[in-house]
């Protein structure tokens, strides 16, 4: 008998989810440029290079936080003839740019800043750091309730091991690289302020630079997995083989194929063998009653497509179901 294909469009999306997850990167975003322009300020006046690597950062996390807005926004627009498994994967494009943001503004000038400190040695002064100083400590009480804002939003989602949000783990990246960032920089501030010894303030600039190179590769390699198309996780795949293991038409499940198409939906195929003697009305009842099923079970299975056959009758006498290895449910 033919293959059949069956097809099921599914859920609605999370809105409350993406609601408070904007406002979380509204926060961040206000956070950053307030930080940005007192830390340029501070820069500037007392020429740290700590400071100023601690700029461009701000810089580089406010221009992310804008990336993540227009994913929030565009991948939530519904499908189309042009796109017609949806637009779901705009907020893995949006996060990669935001890694690469990060990467090229952050990493690439921190690094900037610390080798041109090495090479301008003594000439570095210390004056206007104690106002540098105080910048810091500002900034390190706006991105902490920034972070925090973002864990309690982590945890109303059942903690970081259930973090797939790419906008939400961004944020979460981003602002925990800044607490850290700025801890480093006044570090490096007040030893430069203590030896007279620029090294420190340099040394505090590469290390920050690191940092950011690691972040931005960590968020850019999630990203991409995403975005060539990552399979379903590893629980829901095996929801869908048990709902479709229990059912009694079903002999054997030959394939099995999932993937994210979005951050709450994914596309299923499957490849079935029926039992035999099942004729064709009864095969597209069977067809109907199991995607009916499978998106009822599994939420996220946005897209459903059965390829479903009835092996002849040779075959079948050899199957686990004829042959008592596997009963039907």
């Amino acid at each position: 008998m033919p293959g059949q294909s069956a097809r099921v469009s599914g859920t609605s999306p999370n809105t409350h989810a993406d609601r408070r997850t904007r406002l979380t990167v509204l926060v961040a975003l206000a956070a950053n440029l307030v930080i940005a322009a007192a830390k340029t300020a501070g820069g500037l006046l007392a020429g740290s290079p700590a400071l100023l690597s601690e700029a461009a950062h701000s810089v580089a996390d406010s221009l992310n936080e804008v990336f993540l807005l227009a994913a929030l926004r565009r991948s939530r627009r519904p499908a189309d003839r042009r796109h017609p498994f949806g637009y779901g994967k705009e907020r893995f494009f949006w996060s990669l740019l935001a890694a690469v943001g990060i990467f090229v503004m952050g990493g690439c000038f921190s690094f900037f800043q610390g080798v041109e400190a090495l090479r301008s040695g003594a000439e570095e002064k210390t004056s206007g750091y104690v106002a540098g100083l105080i910048v810091l400590g500002v900034a390190f009480l706006a991105e902490g309730a920034s972070l925090l804002r973002a864990l309690h939003q982590v945890r109303r989602q059942g903690g970081t091991s259930r973090l797939r949000d790419p906008a939400l783990r961004t944020v979460v990246a981003e602002d925990g690289t800044a607490v850290l960032g700025v801890t480093l920089a006044a570090v490096g501030m007040v030893l430069h302020m203590v030896t007279g010894n620029v090294v420190w303030e340099a040394s505090a600039s590469l290390a920050i630079g690191a940092l950011l190179v690691y972040v931005a590769y960590r968020l850019g390699r999630e990203a991409r997995d995403q975005l060539i198309g990552e399979a379903a996780d590893p629980e829901t795949d095996a929801r869908i083989r048990a709902l479709l293991a229990a059912q009694p038409e079903i002999d054997s499940v030959e394939a099995l194929f999932t993937m994210k198409t979005g951050l709450d939906t994914a596309l299923v195929a499957a490849r079935v063998d029926l039992m035999p003697g099942l004729d064709s009305e009864r095969v597209e009842e069977v067809a109907d009653r199991i995607k009916r099923s499978l998106a009822d079970t599994v939420p996220e299975a946005d897209e459903i497509f059965l390829d479903v056959t009835d092996r002849p009758a040779p075959e079948a006498r050899k199957s686990p179901a004829a042959t008592g290895e596997r009963g039907g449910a």
